[in-house]
């Protein structure tokens, strides 16, 4: 039986550490078409995106571009690597674009016992009131907004702070088999680690379609889903969110290509539901990752509709940076290959183990405020409870 995603990513991780290597990098979930791909090492570093038609594999991140001078970490950074591991059906292989066969040592870890976990305790500190209040105003004036017709809508977010103690791998480790996330990544630089659990895919790029599944519209998992299916407000909010990315990826599809295979589909999520569309494109060998990115980043499901406006009333509104929450995380690779999540459900963790957890919901005209404010606690809620 082949090993778990997981401890691969824990034996890459203590044999890198013994050996003085970068450490790996990992997707764990639907990536790739593929049940997971990890770099077995990968050094990253900031400033590199994906490139425009790579030749190698590329793994990283990009942050989301709004007060992005200010951020802990770097707005972008990844790094390039010649082979990775796919576990696809079960089975582990090994892809290394020059043809090369796979390392001994990497042999060696798939088929050595994994390490033994370590405990792990995350410390979240409750939000405070000032952090409430800074919310319910930036609510505010986004309804504000709306109303005089500058929006349709705004993603607004905040924050859960907190300390890790113990290793950022266990971590990981343990809310993602608590979670069992659509899109986990797990990266490692020299300023920190990005430990995301995100349910959202942004861009999947695979023979010449392109595809985008924006969430928008959240209930509690305590709720009734068909309630979430019948809400005006959430279905409001996912739909003008749609016609948002069929105009993002229409500047760069073949023309008449953009379609909506799926539409408000209710879908669970650790501690909520959510409602989940899909927009499909066709696309030109010739249009390459910086064509597409200039096009649809940032997501629009964590920013607004018209998105430039949005984008600029957020960095008002909000007075912190996001980071890496509500950029993209992924994977980039040969062949036109792409395959990048929203990253939501992303937590940073500082050196000194300081933690950072942006939430956050999208703002119609139908918006309550102390709502939407209950709505980040629901998010947060299983990430915190598993640690």
């Amino acid at each position: 039986m082949s090993p778990s995603a997981l401890d691969v990513l824990r034996s890459l991780h203590r044999h890198t550490r013994e050996e003085g290597l970068p450490p790996p990098a990992a997707l764990i979930g639907s990536w790739f078409g593929a049940e997971a791909v990890i770099a077995p090492s990968l050094e990253l570093v900031a400033g590199l995106g994906p490139p425009d038609h790579p030749d190698r594999f590329w793994l990283g991140h990009l942050g989301f571009p709004v007060h992005s001078e200010h951020a802990p970490f770097p707005s972008v950074a990844g790094g390039l690597a010649d082979a990775i591991l796919i576990l696809r059906g079960g089975q582990w292989s090994y892809a290394d674009v020059t043809g090369a066969a796979c390392p001994g040592w990497i042999t060696d870890v798939l088929t050595s016992p994994p390490p033994r976990t370590e405990p792990v305790t995350g410390h979240w500190h409750e939000p405070s009131a000032h952090r409430r209040a800074d919310h319910g105003r930036a609510v505010a004036d986004a309804l504000a907004a709306i109303a005089a017709g500058e929006i349709y809508q705004a993603c607004i977010c905040t924050r859960v702070d907190g300390r890790l103690r113990g290793e950022p791998i266990e971590f990981f480790g343990t809310v993602a088999a608590a979670t069992a996330p659509v899109k986990a990544a797990f990266l490692q630089g020299p300023w920190g680690t990005v430990a995301s659990f995100s349910p959202e895919s942004f861009l999947r790029r695979r023979t010449g379609a392109v595809t985008s599944s924006p969430i928008k519209g959240t209930a509690p998992a305590r709720a009734d889903p068909g309630v979430l299916a019948a809400s005006v407000k959430d279905v409001a909010e996912n739909v003008m969110i749609v016609d948002l990315v069929r105009n993002d990826l229409g500047r760069v599809a073949r023309v008449g290509s953009v379609t909506v295979p799926e539409l408000l589909t209710v879908v669970g999520a650790p501690g909520v539901w959510h409602l989940v569309s899909t927009v499909r494109a066709e696309l030109d060998p010739t249009v390459g990752n910086d064509a597409l990115l200039a096009a649809t980043f940032p997501p629009a499901s964590v920013t607004g509709t018209p998105k430039i406006r949005a984008a600029e009333l957020i960095g008002r509104w909000e007075s912190r940076p996001r980071g890496v929450y509500c950029g993209a995380v992924g994977i980039a690779g040969p062949e036109h290959e792409l395959d990048l999540s929203v990253a939501i459900r992303t937590v940073e963790v500082d050196r000194d183990g300081a933690m950072r957890l942006g939430v956050g919901g999208g703002i119609t005209i139908d918006s309550v405020p102390e709502r939407e404010w209950q709505e980040c606690l629901d998010k947060a809620a299983a990430i915190i409870a598993a640690t």
